[in-house]
């Protein structure tokens, strides 16, 4: 059996993993960025952010003052576990206290602060079966500056593939630079209102650069990537050929009468870790 103690000491190091050291196919999409960059502030901005990144892994900290809200991901197989949801809360406890990382957590109404980065419902946990012998857990600790600027649209199915890629544009668009650009779009098509955005949320965990293996999502993707980019917003909104890095689709089947777009941006630091573990 898998113990609840193991699964807090994971959930302690992909939480350190994420938040200080970004993953290479976000570094390399950066570098690739400046590169191409002519804009003379976009390439301050893109220099600024790799400067960044350098040093919270030279210091060991945090690379964002924005710690996020932690989102989990597992993939639960033929294993069993003791105390999954107990073990992944007293592993984010742990990594607030000793991290350390900020105290994002806070009661919507009253604004009150858990101080432990747990809550009612949160930390969000998605479960998804699979038929393998492991459990596999990601974090996704999402910054609100770019989460403030998600969308969901019921498009009708009429609309179809153009009224999916004007959504996604505009969307992006209208939010300009307070997502802290350059972004990486996830985006879910199908399924509920709720899965849609859902969808969007994991699309984020997918490698940068790589294109969806349906050739017509694949061009779906790299279309919208091209109109977001040719709006000049930029490293920061502060101009550039850069506003976003990627755009990431996943879909599920939906209903007849219906066609669910989930928009979920995020910013630079795309964060994320994963680990898997046998019983």
């Amino acid at each position: 059996m898998i113990s609840q103690d193991t699964i807090k000491e994971a959930v302690y190091e992909l939480y350190k993993e994420a938040v200080i050291n970004l993953s290479e196919d976000m570094k390399k999409s950066l570098e690739d960025a400046l590169k191409n960059e002519t804009h003379e502030l976009g390439k301050l901005n893109i220099e600024a952010i790799l400067k960044n990144i350098e040093i919270a892994e030279e210091k060991g900290i945090p690379m964002c003052q924005d710690t996020g809200l932690p989102v989990i991901f597992v993939k639960f197989g033929n294993v069993e576990v003791e105390n999954l949801r107990k073990g992944i809360e007293e592993g984010i406890i742990k990594a607030t206290k000793e991290i350390p990382i900020r105290p994002n957590i806070v009661d919507p109404i009253t604004r009150e602060n858990t101080n432990i980065n747990v809550g009612t419902a949160i930390p969000p946990i998605d479960i998804e079966l699979i038929d393998e012998d492991y459990l596999e857990i990601t974090i996704l600790p999402k910054g609100f500056g770019s989460e403030n600027n998600n969308a969901l649209k019921m498009a009708l199915p009429a609309e179809g593939i153009e009224g999916i890629k004007k959504f996604v544009v505009e969307s992006v668009l209208k939010a300009k630079g307070k997502p802290c650009p350059p972004t990486v779009v996830g985006v879910g098509i199908g399924g509920t209102s709720d899965l849609a955005l859902k969808l969007g949320k994991k699309a984020l965990l997918g490698e940068i650069g790589k294109r969806n293996p349906d050739p017509t999502i694949a061009n779906l993707e790299k279309e919208i990537m091209d109109e977001i980019n040719a709006s000049g917003i930029g490293p920061m909104g502060l101009g550039g050929k850069t506003t976003t890095l990627d755009v990431k689709i996943l879909k599920a089947h939906t209903h007849t009468a219906g066609l669910p777009v989930g928009v979920c941006i995020q910013c630079w630091a795309n964060r994320h870790a994963t680990t898997k573990i046998y019983d």
